[in-house]
């Protein structure tokens, strides 16, 4: 019951395809829709396989760097079925979000951030766990660390001075050092500075009944006086008072120059009711990444205006009634639900004849397999296997046994590193690489004196292939004998994928006819 129970922040298998990997997802809502199906808001984690060659390789070189880094002494070295298997439990993680029906979750996993600390070999030890160090961007093809960074060193922390002894003078010009703002032991009472303070909100109630922008954003005297009351005007007044030595005339008369009274705005007033609600659903979007907000919304504030705007917004009523909202909505939403075992049969499950195991001529009475020509399972290489499923291209015939089946799915790879898979498992195989896997296991298959066809129901049979005659000119077959110098039959025998230098072949033979 518990297993079958999904809760959000669970990571878990998603099915999309019935041949395809596993997708793995967070669940990070669960939402019930108009037709009474429960839906899941997740956040995508990308394989290995899903990203591109190039991306593969900046992956692999912060790995390099990351073991490079490492003080003490690395593990044991790993073997390369270990390694190869490691690179199945690689996931990267993205800001992606996407909803997809909860009645095609297979099961529950593990992704854990990749701890530098712990040995590797580890995450192969648990089953369903994967590790991630990387954030992948499908939009903008790129990778990113995803930690931060621990600030250590004289660029972030100051060095402290040894302490002074008593009687001991301090010789530092401490002007250099800070400013000072206000003066705690200045001439002037309480009563007094709260007094000008009251005078320096008046002055900005009635800078705002002259200021024509102002009386429209703040249309009655109660709006502009709230405004007038803000922190941005107490500091003006406060450090006018200061600079002036706390002198209340003079300070006065800075209040109110010849020009008009001096109007001092926050970026509360700065900002106007479209930027104000654009930044809210920049906010819904992005959340506190400042950064994204400017560069995709606000292009034209500053990264500190829309920094300050932010925690002043946070005081208002309108955060308090979104955050209510919020509370609200979260409280009515689905904690968990629950998704039976999924048991339907899988369409690339091989069928079996009449119920039982077909029995491969020739084979002792120990060789048992279901329909599928004799063939060994591309992973594992077994013969015997109480189910097995159909993989890659149809007219190719491979297959999996069920525990290399269920690698498959989970993991994305084969269990065994194989030539024909490459570096890395891309998608799934085609043609062309099948062809070269049935090709690579040929001899193999023959030393189990297993033969290719069975001669039991068609559909087991391999499908005949038109025969080709590759015939070589007779030029061909005279630089054959005239350039053997050049072409080394044999030894371009031993290396088939190394290309023949045709022109200087051609050249050869050219010479060769001229001078004759």
């Amino acid at each position: 019951m518990a297993a079958n129970m999904y809760r959000v922040g669970d990571y878990v298998f998603f099915e999309n395809s019935s041949s395809n990997p596993y997708l793995i997802r967070r669940i990070e809502e669960l939402n019930k829709t108009a037709s009474g199906n429960v839906e899941a808001k997740v956040v995508c984690f990308y394989r290995r396989r899903d990203i591109s060659h190039s991306l593969i390789q900046l992956a692999d070189k912060h790995a390099k760097e990351l073991e490079e880094e490492k003080e003490s002494p690395t593990e044991t070295e790993l073997t390369e079925k270990q390694k190869h298997q490691l690179r199945h439990r690689e996931l990267f993680l993205s800001r992606q979000y996407e909803s997809l029906p909860a009645t095609h979750i297979r099961g529950k996993c593990s992704v854990a951030l990749l701890n530098e600390t712990e040995a590797v070999l580890s995450y192969l030890d648990k089953e369903d766990t994967f590790f991630y160090s990387l954030v992948y961007d499908p939009t903008q093809k790129t990778l990113l660390a995803d930690k931060g960074e621990i600030r250590v060193g004289p660029r972030f922390q100051a060095d402290v001075p040894e302490m002074l002894q008593e009687g001991e003078a301090d010789d530092r010009d401490q002007s250099k050092l800070e400013e000072k703002l206000w003066d705690p032991e200045c001439p002037l009472t309480n009563k007094q500075i709260d007094q000008f303070l009251v005078v320096a909100r008046a002055v900005g109630t009635f800078a705002r009944a002259l200021d024509c922008s102002s009386s429209v954003r703040q249309p009655s005297l109660h709006m502009s006086a709230a405004a007038a009351s803000r922190d941005i005007t107490l500091f003006h007044a406060m450090d006018t008072l200061h600079r002036h030595n706390y002198d209340l005339s003079s300070a006065l008369s800075v209040l109110v120059p010849a020009g008009g009274p001096v109007l001092c705005r926050d970026e509360m007033e700065e900002w106007s009711a479209s930027e104000a609600a654009m930044f809210e659903e920049a906010l819904e979007k992005y959340g506190k990444d400042f950064n994204d907000i400017r560069q995709d919304f606000l292009p034209w504030k500053s990264l500190t205006s829309i920094i300050e705007y932010y925690y002043m917004w946070k005081t208002t009523d309108r955060y308090v009634q979104q955050k209510r909202l919020k509370a609200a909505e979260a409280e009515s939403k689905l904690k968990q639900v629950y998704i039976p075992t999924y048991n339907k049969p899988n369409p690339n499950q091989i069928s079996m004849t009449n119920g039982k195991m077909a029995t491969v001529n020739g084979a002792g009475p120990g060789s048992y397999h279901a329909a599928g020509g004799g063939r060994a399972c591309e992973s594992c290489y077994t013969m015997q296997s109480a189910q097995w499923y159909s993989w890659g291209p149809p007219n190719m015939q491979c297959r999996l046994c069920v525990s290399c089946w269920m690698y498959w799915k989970k993991y994305g790879g084969l269990k065994m590193p194989s030539r024909a898979e490459g570096p890395e498992e891309r998608t799934s195989p085609s043609p062309a690489s099948n062809e070269s896997r049935s090709r690579g296991h040929a001899p193999r298959q023959s030393n189990h004196m297993v033969p290719m066809r069975n001669s039991g129901s068609p559909k087991s049979s391999m499908k005949t292939k038109q025969a080709f005659l590759l015939q070589a000119t007779r030029l061909t077959k005279l630089a054959r004998h005239m350039c053997r110098d050049i072409i080394r039959l044999r030894r371009a025998a031993r290396r088939p994928f190394v290309p023949i230098n045709c022109g200087a072949i051609k050249a050869e033979c050219k010479s060769s006819f001229n001078s004759s």
